[in-house]
């Protein structure tokens, strides 16, 4: 079936009908008011590429190198042609016809619709800006609909989203669409809500809207309204009502969506009443309560009736950085915080296109409003600021996921400031100062430190991928590193490691990984620094230099990498030890070793050979090794005697090779489960093994960020968790709350049984 109703889908459905599909399906089934439609699923597209035969001939046009812009853009243009220019086969032409006349029936007459790209990864609550694809407003007609539907498929391969799958390793081929064709809500007024603060997440609700239709917030053409409501009280606690010059609204006279200017008496009148916001907030909390997890949600109004048009996770929370230090002095102008931070720079005003080479690392970028193509001047500034849009505009969006300071909606920054002035913006705030102020922002982490760290008995440790993190990751007060991931200093150095042995280069190399891993340690002496051997997947090495003789692999992820590449190339592993045994004779007895990827105690019998062969002494340095994969948490026992000292769950890779997932396919994503009882069992097992031998037990996967999963460990009896440098405070409430829970329930049992 290459069609099906909005109605019959869930948010289980995201293979089929792509994540705004599923969600809508899920709202529409627990009684939220959402338009009517249906989905022309992922399949559909799948079957569209194969039957048309275009296939192979798309993907060979992606097979680009991305950081060239003109290849990009060509690539873009070329794969856009090909969909446009390719029919849709008839049987599947005719399924989707056939929904649309049956929805027009419905409806009493041929009706407007909205066309959507439901990506079956967007909408996923890891997903970045960068994977959204198109909409398409006002379409009416069969002729139309074919035309919008192949506009969206197209849409997946837009040069920003081909950018985005290749650095976040997603396959092309594995990537598919969704297209949702809904009823057009006529909206009198439209907007967005966010159900948590989308970078603080502080528990408020924050409401944007508009006259007409919605996307003019999304274009970031119109400032909006904003209010900010208690979302148990449904108190507004903070107005700001902007000016609102242009809205976009459909041609009564030819169905196209068009902007128009807004009626004066309209401009600066709130778009929304009291009642309108409590009704809104509402909803966003029965939408949270479905989801579990803060939510974005575009809504519209048509004749009083609000409509729920999308709701995707918020994906940009970092509320990492909570007190700052103030600046008194007047800002020279004010407009809405969408990206925390205060930050200093020169401001470059981009006018356009050509003017984005100017921008540099540091400045503070200007805009009317940021689109796109800017995103890599974007990812180069310090700060960014428009004179248009509000939190959930192009820059907002993009700002909080490179987690650069930005202010929108200042109305006139382009034409107030000039090149070459020195500013600064408070992200949080929407104020721009003139000049440098040196201020100091504080994290979560440093105020915890500054009330004195909660105590555990299980050991809060922190996972660490860039040496340059060290110092920030040591400032949380961890109690050591239980994860440092060597292979991304050496994804980082000018060429692949077997080209530095090739080029008898050794030492060079050696010395590189000493410095990297020295940093880490020099931040956390004397407290433990775990370091994982170089577990990178062949994909990336091949996209270093002199990486071109790298195999290709089907699944990389399941392939030659870990300690069985490190079994094949002995001499890298080798060059590894090396470096250990540098650091350990400059006196870092902090240092661990950790052997990733085991699969059989051959592996570690072999390796441990090779290290005491490189001087190593293992009775005096500590060693263990990553339990990722199910044959690992089976034998842990037969692992136990060949003479580790410590052990560390990697959770992302024990999950999927658990369940059978992989975590990058957007078709079965959405069973990737940390609790599933199959995973927690081997765990527990592992665990009870380990505290049997005295081996020591860790975890520095994804759960161990998770303070819910955290909890279970602790129960479990593990010895240490680690955790992302930002959840590092919350993981140790957690894990101080369960312990006192363990102690108190001990304590109750004995009163008990004493009578």
């Amino acid at each position: 079936m290459d069609t099906v109703w909005i109605k019959d889908v869930g948010k289980k459905d995201i293979g089929i009908a792509g994540g705004k599909g599923a969600n809508l399906g899920e709202m529409i089934n627990k009684g939220l008011p959402v338009p009517p439609g249906f989905i022309i699923t992922a399949k559909a597209f799948r079957n569209f590429l194969k039957e048309s035969g275009i296939e192979k001939k798309l993907f060979d046009i992606l097979m680009i190198d991305i950081d060239d812009d003109a290849q990009l853009k060509d690539a873009e243009k070329k794969a856009k042609q090909l969909i446009f220019n390719t029919k849709i086969p008839e049987n599947i032409k005719k399924e989707i016809l056939d929904k649309y006349r049956t929805l027009c029936n419905e409806e009493g007459g041929e009706v407007f619709v909205a066309v959507r790209s439901s990506a079956t990864a967007e909408d996923l609550p890891d997903a970045s800006f960068a994977g959204q694809q198109d909409t398409f407003l006002n379409i009416k007609g069969e002729e139309q609909l074919i035309d919008a539907v192949k506009k969206c498929w197209a849409s997946l391969y837009g040069a920003r989203a081909i950018f985005y799958r290749v650095k976040k390793n997603f396959d092309h081929e594995k990537v598919n669409i969704a297209v949702v064709v809904q009823k057009m809500v006529n909206a009198e007024k439209a907007g967005v809500m966010f159900t948590s603060h989308p970078s603080s997440g502080e528990n408020v609700a924050i409401i944007e809207s508009i006259w007409g239709l919605g996307e003019a917030v999304v274009s970031g053409m119109v400032s909006p309204d904003n209010f900010v409501i208690d979302k148990e009280t449904y108190r507004i606690i903070d107005k700001k009502i902007s000016e609102k010059t242009k809205m976009c609204i459909k041609d009564p006279k030819t169905g196209d969506t068009i902007y128009i200017d807004v009626p004066q008496d309209k401009r600066n009148a709130e778009s929304l009443t009291d009642d309108e916001i409590k009704e809104l907030v509402n909803l966003g909390n029965k939408i949270e309560r479905i989801y579990r997890f803060p939510q974005d949600v575009e809504w519209a109004i048509e004749n009083g009736k609000i409509f729920i048009l999308q709701s995707r996770a918020i994906t940009t929370i970092n509320n990492n950085n909570i007190v700052k230090e103030g600046i008194s002095k007047e800002p020279i102008l004010i407009g809405t915080g969408a990206s925390p931070g205060i930050v200093s720079g020169r401001v470059v005003i981009i006018n356009s296109i050509k003017d984005l080479n100017k921008v540099e690392k540091g400045d503070i970028m200007v805009a009317k409003m940021t689109s796109p193509d800017m995103v890599p001047a974007m990812e180069r500034a310090s700060g960014i600021v428009t004179d248009e849009g509000g939190m959930t505009c192009h820059a907002a969006i993009v700002s909080r996921e490179l987690g650069t300071p930005c202010i929108v909606g200042s109305k006139k920054a382009t034409k107030v400031l000039k090149n070459g002035d020195t500013i600064t913006i408070d992200g949080a705030k929407g104020t721009i100062y003139k000049g440098r102020i040196d201020t100091k922002t504080e994290t979560k982490e440093e105020v915890v430190i500054k009330n004195k760290p909660i105590i555990t008995a299980t050991e809060v440790k922190v996972n660490i991928s860039i040496p340059s993190a060290a110092e920030r990751a040591a400032k949380t007060g961890a109690d050591g590193v239980g994860l440092l991931r060597i292979e991304h200093m050496v994804l980082t150095l000018p060429m692949h490691p077997q080209k530095y042995i090739d080029e008898g280069r050794s030492e060079e190399y050696v010395d590189e990984l000493v410095k990297g891993i020295k940093t880490v340690a020099d931040a956390f002496y004397p407290k433990p620094v775990w370091v994982r051997t170089i577990d990178a997947p062949t994909d990336e090495f091949r996209a270093m230099p002199g990486g071109e003789g790298e195999p290709i692999e089907a699944n990389p992820m399941l392939g030659w990498r870990g300690i069985r590449r490190d079994l094949t190339i002995k001499e890298h592993f080798r060059l590894e030890m090396r470096a250990f045994k540098k650091l350990f004779n400059m006196g870092y007895d902090n240092v661990g070793i950790m052997l990733p990827l085991i699969q059989h105690p051959y592996e570690i019998r072999e390796a441990k050979q090779m290290m005491i062969d490189e001087g190593i002494d293992l009775n005096k340095v500590e060693w263990g090794i990553m339990v990722e994969t199910p044959a690992a948490a089976i034998l842990i026992e037969d692992i136990i005697k060949e003479g580790i000292d410590y052990i560390s769950f990697g959770t992302n890779d024990l999950i999927q090779y658990t369940l059978a997932i992989d975590r990058n396919n957007e078709n079965v994503s959405y069973m990737y489960d940390e609790e599933h009882p199959a995973v927690l069992k081997l765990i527990k097992y592992v665990i009870d093994k380990c505290n049997e031998a005295g081996v020591k037990t860790s975890v520095c996967g994804q759960a161990g960020s998770n303070p819910k999963i955290v909890e279970k460990l602790v129960e479990y009896g593990i010895k240490s968790v680690s955790s992302n440098i930002d959840g590092v405070a919350d993981v140790r409430e957690a894990v101080a709350r369960k312990e006192r829970q363990i102690i108190l329930e001990s304590a109750l049992k004995s009163i008990k049984k004493d009578g």
